[in-house]
C-alpha cells in the first residue's frame, strides 16, 4: 500500500509552490482572525527554514507521509511544534495540491515562453543572415519552386510564435487559485480566497470548489500546447536531419553537434537533431496518459489525480530540453549554398513561373499555359537540359508566340525575386517579415 499511495519520489518537485502557497494561507488566516499573529509569524518562519533545508538537500523525504504536502508539514511541526497544527485550517490536501499543481504549471509555461523566445530570436538572426541564399521548396517531398532559406527558417518563425501564444493562452485560463475550496464543498471558515489569489499572483480565486479540486484541463491544456510544440521542433529535426544527409548536403553540423560512429570514421551523425525528433514522443504520451486518467473520474477528488504530476513533469522536462538543443542546432547549423544552389537546377523548378509568364504576356488561360508548359517541360527532358537551355527556336516549336522575354523569368534568382506577394518568399518580403518578426517579440 505504501508503495502506491507514496507520490513523494514525485511531487517534491512541487515543494517550493508548496511552501509558498501555505505561507500565503497562513497569512490570510491570521488577518481573518483565525489563527494569531503569533501563530502566523511562527509558521511562517519555519516554513522558511523547510524551505531553506530543501534546498540545500537537507531534508530527508519520508514516503511513509505520502507527499510532499505531509512532508513539508511534519517538518514544521518538528520545528515550530504547536502552531504548525493550525496550518491546515480551512483547507484540504485536495485544494492545496490542486493549488501548487497550478503554480508549478504556471511556472513551466513561464520557462517554456522564455525558451521559445529565445529559439525564435535564433531563428530570425539565421533568416537574416540568409535572406539571399536560394535553395529548392518542396512539396509531398519533391522539389518544386526556388525559395529562400530565411523564407525557410521564417515559416518556424511562424509556427512557434503560434506556440508562445498558445501557452500565453493556457496561461491565462489556469491563472485562477483553487485554495480555500477545501475538499470539495469550502469551508466554514471565514476565509478570503481573493487575499490568496493576490498574494500568489492568480487573476482571483476558482469560483466552484468542486470544479477546483477536481479538473486538471491546465494541465492538459499544458501538454496540448506542448504536443503541438513538440510536433513543430520534430518537423524541424526531420528537415536537418534530411537536410545533413549526403543525399542532400544542404547543412552540417559541427563536432559539438554531431557525433561519430563508433566504426565509420568518415561519418557524422546529426543525433542531437534525431534525439530532439524523438524526445516528442513523451510529451505525446503525457498529453494522452493524463486524458485518459482523467476522462471516467466522477466529481470531485479521485485518487487516480496522483498520476497527473509525474507525465505532467517528464513531458515539461523534453519540452525545456528540446527547446535548448533546438536553439543549439540552430545556431550551429553550416549552410552549403552551393549544393542548395545547385539543387534548385534539377526538377525544372522555374517551370511555374514559365506558365506565369505565358498568362501575363500572352493573355493565355492559365489551364493551357499549364499544358504548353508541360510540353516544354518534356522536351527539356528529351535534350537533357534545363528550361533556362532551351533555344527561342526549342520554345516557339511549342508555341510560336513566345519571346525572347521568357528568359527574363526562367532563372531561379528571377523566379525568387518576382514572388513579391506579401508573405512571398522574394528577399525584399522577406526583410520586410523579419522586421515585423522582431517588433512584436516581445
Amino acid at each position: 500500500m505504501e508503495a502506491i499511495n507514496a507520490s513523494i519520489d514525485v511531487d517534491q518537485r512541487m515543494a517550493s509552490q508548496d511552501i509558498r502557497g501555505s505561507r500565503a494561507h497562513a497569512r490570510m488566516l491570521a488577518q481573518q482572525g483565525i489563527i494569531t499573529d503569533a501563530d502566523a509569524e511562527t509558521i511562517d518562519a519555519g516554513l522558511g527554514k523547510v524551505a531553506e533545508e530543501i534546498q540545500h538537500g537537507l531534508l530527508t523525504f519520508r514516503r511513509e507521509l505520502e507527499d510532499i504536502h505531509m512532508n513539508v508539514e511534519a517538518r514544521l511541526r518538528e520545528i515550530v511544534g504547536e502552531p504548525a497544527g493550525r496550518l491546515h485550517t480551512g483547507r484540504s490536501r485536495n485544494d492545496q495540491v490542486a493549488t501548487d499543481f497550478r503554480l508549478w504549471v504556471r511556472d513551466s509555461a513561464d520557462r517554456v515562453d522564455a525558451g521559445l523566445k529565445t529559439l525564435i530570436t535564433a531563428l530570425l538572426n539565421r533568416a537574416e543572415a540568409e535572406v539571399e541564399t536560394i535553395l529548392p521548396g518542396f512539396t509531398h517531398l519533391q522539389p518544386a519552386q526556388p525559395v529562400t532559406l530565411g523564407h525557410h527558417l521564417m515559416a518556424y518563425v511562424e509556427m512557434f510564435s503560434r506556440d508562445r501564444s498558445r501557452f500565453a493562452d493556457a496561461r491565462a485560463r489556469l491563472n485562477e487559485s483553487p485554495l480555500g475550496a477545501a475538499a470539495l464543498a469550502g469551508t466554514p471558515y471565514p476565509l478570503d480566497r481573493e487575499m490568496t489569489a493576490k498574494a500568489l499572483d492568480f487573476d482571483g480565486p476558482t469560483r466552484n470548489s468542486l470544479d477546483s479540486v477536481s479538473s486538471r484541463d491546465f494541465a492538459l491544456e499544458y501538454l496540448a500546447a506542448s504536443s503541438i510544440l513538440a510536433m513543430h521542433l520534430s518537423r524541424m529535426a526531420e528537415e536537418m536531419v534530411i537536410w545533413s544527409s549526403a543525399s542532400f548536403s544542404f547543412i552540417s553540423f559541427t563536432d559539438a553537434w554531431s557525433t561519430g560512429s563508433s566504426i565509420m570514421p568518415q561519418k557524422r551523425n546529426p543525433d542531437a537533431a534525431e534525439l530532439l525528433r524523438a524526445k516528442i514522443g513523451r510529451i505525446f504520451g503525457a498529453f494522452t496518459s493524463l486524458l485518459l486518467t482523467m476522462k471516467g473520474l466522477p466529481l470531485a477528488y479521485s485518487k487516480d489525480m496522483q498520476e497527473d504530476k509525474e507525465v505532467t513533469f517528464l513531458a515539461a522536462d523534453a519540452v525545456e530540453l528540446s527547446l535548448a538543443a533546438a536553439v543549439g542546432l540552430v545556431e550551429d547549423f553550416q549552410p552549403n549554398r552551393d549544393a542548395m544552389r545547385a539543387a534548385c537546377l534539377k526538377g525544372h523548378l522555374t517551370a511555374t513561373d514559365l506558365a506565369d509568364w505565358l498568362v501575363r504576356s500572352l493573355n493565355m488561360p492559365f489551364r493551357e499555359a499549364h499544358h504548353v508548359t508541360g510540353t516544354l517541360v518534356a522536351l527539356a527532358d528529351d535534350k537533357a537540359c534545363r528550361l533556362d537551355e532551351l533555344s527561342l527556336e526549342d520554345l516557339q516549336s511549342v508555341h510560336g508566340a513566345i519571346t525572347q522575354g521568357v528568359f527574363d523569368v526562367l532563372s531561379i534568382e528571377a523566379s525568387v525575386a518576382s514572388r513579391q506577394s506579401f508573405g512571398g518568399t522574394a528577399p525584399v518580403r522577406v526583410r520586410e517579415a523579419i522586421s515585423a518578426a522582431k517588433d512584436r517579440l516581445t
